[in-house]
């Protein structure tokens, strides 16, 4: 395959994924700031979110202060912020262009059509009037590209291209969410309490938050059938092959698709990626723990971070 074919199916799929993975987390905290809590909370986690996005200073350019409303439209709909719904929905769209030929009708007309109604909500003032319709819209049409290639395109090189683009961004958000999410449960807000005393409703509303924004609530439920213990949701969004957003699960779709494309020269991103991924699979969530939380997802993030550039080294465009 041409590598310009490569990397236009690669970032097509990176930022169908990217799309979804910011209307989830504007979603579900969103919801959260609706519940009754102080200011200064609500702050908390819409810096929490420009945080997981990388975003803090590119916002702070713009606005004075961090305010639901401000940050909703700056991650929606602003053409300049590139990691905003509105960009990756268009970068999406624009390179799928430049391999029409090579996607099935159904997939180009899907990436079409939702830039085009994206853009036909966003000027009826759907994100003002009801933030959460806009949000489920984007899941959705997120969910109907990755069912429209599963369901018509042959499983050749341009398929696992689309796979392999699509659980890297999964698994770099993934480890993104929780690295601050578990950061800020270390605050006044959702201390972790050593003197055995009962959570408080607000720890509740944290850890459920963390899973709603990965499809994960119910999951969790019916895998540890108890309270929602902050070990038990790193153990399922980390460990937990089966569970479609966990680390593992994305790094075994990265390693299965990338084996089926290999070629001469992406040996050592091959091994690179399969270390990783046989980390994940023998990993014990209270060694991590141990070891401390953060310094585990940093290391992720920089290792999948690497695989991700010897991807692109390997068959994508150089540069």
């Amino acid at each position: 395959m041409l590598s310009r074919t490569a990397d236009h199916l690669f970032w097509m799929a990176r930022y169908t994924e990217r799309a979804e993975n910011t209307a989830r987390m504007l979603d579900v905290n969103y919801q959260m700031s609706l519940l009754p809590q102080a200011p200064t909370s609500s702050e908390q986690g819409w810096r929490g979110l420009l945080s997981i996005s990388e975003l803090t200073h590119d916002y702070h350019r713009r606005f004075d202060k961090v305010a639901a409303r401000e940050v909703m439209d700056f991650m929606v709909r602003d053409a300049g912020n590139p990691s905003s719904i509105h960009s990756c929905l268009s970068a999406a769209r624009e390179n799928a262009r430049a391999v029409r030929g090579t996607l099935t009708t159904e997939v180009w007309e899907t990436a079409n059509t939702t830039w085009l109604e994206f853009k036909r909500l966003i000027a009826g003032g759907t994100l003002a009037s009801d933030p959460s319709e806009l949000f489920e819209w984007v899941k959705f049409r997120s969910h109907l590209s990755r069912g429209v290639t599963l369901g018509t395109m042959l499983q050749d090189e341009s398929f696992h291209f689309l796979r392999i683009g699509t659980f890297l961004e999964r698994a770099d958000n993934t480890a993104r969410l929780l690295d601050v999410r578990f950061h800020s449960a270390q605050g006044e807000f959702f201390g972790v309490r050593d003197d055995g005393s009962e959570p408080a409703a607000a720890d509740f509303y944290h850890w459920s938050a963390i899973l709603r924004s990965v499809s994960g609530f119910e999951v969790y439920r019916k895998v540890y059938r108890n309270v929602i213990l902050p070990e038990k949701v790193a153990e399922l969004l980390i460990l937990r092959s089966d569970m479609p957003r966990s680390l593992a699960a994305c790094m075994n779709e990265v390693v299965s698709n990338l084996q089926c494309v290999a070629n001469e020269q992406s040996a050592d991103t091959l091994r690179r990626a399969g270390r990783l991924r046989a980390d994940l699979s023998f990993g014990r969530i209270d060694e991590i723990l141990a070891t401390g939380l953060h310094a585990f997802l940093t290391q992720f993030l920089d290792r999948v971070g690497d695989v991700g550039v010897g991807i692109s080294r390997d068959f994508l465009v150089p540069g």
